[in-house]
């Protein structure tokens, strides 16, 4: 949802979920999860503007990870800017199972996936994926498709590893992942990605 440039710490290009869908995809949501909570992730200008809040979560919503640098504020605020990303959080539930009762009912409107099994699940504008943003990127690099490779753990990850022209998960990863992927590399712990690029550029 956002091409930025590191080097000069400037957003390029982003993709919006507007304030009309993102409410809309909260009624939704309290119709197919009750109960779950809502935040959302913001864009400025650069990733270091202090004066805008990027991450903000409704009273009701519960991190999935500790010390999150959250703000905050009324349920009707968090929905009332446009966002990147809307998250909706439900501890009493997996990802999975949150995603089967809310992906009919989003009629493939938005992009839906997950990269935690925790009860976490993250919506973005329709056509938003990781691939999106992979193939953004190498457009912006002069580098072709073909030559991509992608490494990657979870469901979240699977557009891109089905695009590029080669896809590894670590063992590790979610089983959906895995099934998707051209190969499954050793788990993280083991060194798996290094062990995949070492068999290319070992000097």
């Amino acid at each position: 949802a956002v091409i930025y440039d590191s080097a000069t710490d400037r957003v390029l290009h982003t993709t919006l979920l507007s304030a009309e869908e993102l409410a809309w995809i909260a009624d939704v949501a309290r119709l197919a999860l009750p109960g779950a909570g809502l935040a959302a992730e913001r864009v400025a200008a650069s990733a270091h503007d202090a004066a805008s809040p990027q991450f903000v979560s409704a009273p009701g919503y519960e991190h999935a990870w500790l010390n999150p640098d959250n703000t905050e504020l009324a349920e009707h605020e968090v929905i009332a800017e446009p966002a990147i990303k809307l998250l909706i959080r439900m501890a009493t539930a997996t990802s999975r199972e949150m995603a089967d009762a809310l992906v009919p009912a989003l009629a493939g409107l938005v992009d839906v996936t997950y990269s935690t099994d925790n009860g976490l699940i993250e919506i973005s504008a329709s056509g938003v994926t990781k691939a999106s943003g992979l193939r953004a990127a190498a457009e912006l690099l002069g580098v072709p498709e073909d030559g991509i490779v992608a490494f990657g753990d979870m469901p979240n990850d699977i557009p891109m590893l089905t695009m590029a022209r080669y896809g590894v998960a670590v063992e590790n990863a979610h089983p959906d992942a895995k099934a998707a992927a051209d190969e499954v590399t050793a788990t993280n712990a083991e060194d798996g990605v290094a062990r995949v690029l070492e068999r290319w550029w070992r000097p």
